[in-house]
């Protein structure tokens, strides 16, 4: 079997989404795990505004704003945002394409990966740094937290809350683990038990899912 190879690029953009803290805003953006969803049951490339649309369907996205094009620019931020985040996390295994109008995985990344990503570093920057979402973070913090609670009545995730040693073992981290580490592992294993993932298993990524929701809330 062939493993990807991280480039520095790469390795530059995985390190900086697993320790990036959004001026105080807590977790990460929860779209990042339907889009996957979307993405990975389709071999097509998708536009941005196809990829809201299917979110609405589902109930997980909603009106963001009275004024019609601050609707529309916060959807896209929000989308985009999480766009960036799943790429890094995608890395190096597998590249996600992340532009308006052609968004897909590719399993293979393209041989010139360092400079296709080096392309998308000024609008990555703009994405990812949520002081140009235009609100204050309180606000921020539960736009994602409802997102959040949608998504977990959307994959069915018990309502009850882990007790925070509970949720460690279950992330088989030590009791004294430090946020970074938390939400790296966070990441690593949503991925890995992602249901349209490759080895995935659904029972086993709601149980991280509820773990997860104890620690993001701890932190």
């Amino acid at each position: 079997m062939l493993l990807a190879k991280s480039t520095p690029t790469a390795a530059r953009l995985q390190d900086a989404s697993s320790s990036s803290q959004c001026f105080a805003i807590k977790g990460d953006n929860p779209l990042i795990w339907p889009l996957l969803t979307l993405l990975q049951r389709s071999n097509r490339s998708w536009k941005v505004h196809h990829l809201a649309a299917a979110l609405q369907e589902k109930g997980l996205m909603r009106a963001l704003d009275t004024d019609p094009q601050k609707a529309l620019f916060k959807q896209n931020f929000l989308l985009m945002n999480a766009l960036f985040e799943l790429q890094a996390m995608l890395l190096p295994g597998s590249y996600l394409q992340v532009r308006a109008m052609e968004i897909q995985i590719f399993r293979i990344p393209p041989s010139n990966l360092d400079s296709q990503l080096s392309q998308d570093d000024a609008l990555r920057s703009y994405y990812q740094d949520w002081q140009h979402y235009d609100t204050c973070p309180d606000i921020i913090q539960e736009m994602l937290e409802s997102f959040w609670q949608r998504y977990e009545d959307y994959i069915g995730t018990s309502h009850n809350a882990l007790p925070k040693r509970q949720a460690l073992e279950v992330f088989e981290l030590p009791q004294d683990a430090s946020d970074r580490e938390i939400r790296k592992q966070w990441r690593k294993l949503a991925l890995q038990w992602h249901p349209d993932r490759d080895g995935g298993d659904a029972t086993q990524f709601k149980r991280v899912c509820e773990a997860w929701q104890t620690l993001r809330e701890s932190r």
